[in-house]
């Protein structure tokens, strides 16, 4: 398996920020996470952030799903607990860009063009303090450089769009692999994740892990290995 850190970073690269609190008090919740993996917010006049107390305290409860068929699975929750801070005129480009992949607001190219305004939308992020986590059957708690220091896995990418071809097309095939790695008939069979160390499927309710033999160092060595899960001869 990935080392917790890389574990949580990897699922906060394609979270959003599903809910947000501000001193303990909701606040409306637009926005996603940045290359290092910090809560990016898109704030509107009017609302608590607005005004950006620099002591406010900002939990952003972030969540990675995952859609099998018609029906969408939570595959990790993680509150990242801070600060919020302005980003800087020079990054707000990159922070809209992360906004919009989970919300694509118009007020985003207010938030670029009025950039500095009085009653402009703003672009805030988490001056990140502690994570808290729960994926699958760990939780835990990360301080904010041992989060920050590691990075989500660099075959990502590349195992999702693999894993999504696979659950669309090669379910018969994948449901023939498990059960001849099982040694027993299964269910509903899905892959649920993939990394450089190996896949995780979802067998009905449960999780069932599959290592490589050795890590994958390609996008290519990935691929061979998964095929070797497929394969059913």
């Amino acid at each position: 398996m990935l080392p917790i850190p890389e574990r949580v970073r990897t699922l906060a690269a394609t979270a959003s920020v599903a809910t947000l609190s501000v001193d303990g008090a909701p606040a409306p919740a637009r926005g996603g996470v940045d290359e290092r993996g910090r809560p990016v917010l898109l704030v509107l006049p009017g609302e608590p952030l607005h005004g950006l107390r620099e002591d406010a305290v900002v939990a952003a409860n972030l969540t990675a799903m995952r859609l099998l068929g018609s029906v969408t699975h939570p595959r990790g929750l993680i509150e990242v607990q801070g600060w919020a801070e302005a980003v800087p005129e020079a990054e707000t480009r990159a922070a809209a860009v992360a906004v919009a992949a989970h919300c694509a607001d118009e007020s985003l190219f207010e938030a670029l063009e009025r950039f500095g305004e009085r009653g402009a939308p703003r672009l805030l992020r988490l001056d990140v303090g502690q994570v808290v986590y729960l994926t699958g059957q760990e939780s835990g708690l990360l301080d904010a450089d041992d989060y920050l220091d590691a990075a989500p896995d660099p075959l990502t990418e590349t195992a999702e769009r693999v894993l999504a071809h696979v659950n669309a097309s090669h379910r018969a095939q994948l449901s023939a692999g498990v059960s001849r790695q099982l040694g027993e008939r299964t269910g509903e069979v899905w892959l649920w994740e993939l990394d450089r160390f190996g896949a995780t499927v979802r067998v009905d309710e449960s999780l069932v892990r599959f290592p490589w033999p050795t890590p994958a160092r390609s996008g290519l060595c990935l691929e061979t290995a998964l095929r070797g899960l497929l394969c059913t001869c």
